[in-house]
């Protein structure tokens, strides 16, 4: 899955996907960036 990581300021790959759901009941997606492992958050479907 494809994410924008907030350190590298770009659009990487996120590693250790993980489904979440927030606290109003929307589905998200939690992982780390493959390039320098920042947490990455991703709002939708997984």
């Amino acid at each position: 899955m494809i994410g924008y990581c907030m350190k590298c300021r770009k659009k990487r790959e996120m590693s250790n996907t993980k489904a979440v759901k927030m606290k109003n009941g929307r589905p998200a997606t939690k992982g780390v960036c493959s390039k320098c492992g920042t947490k990455m958050y991703r709002i939708g479907k997984s």
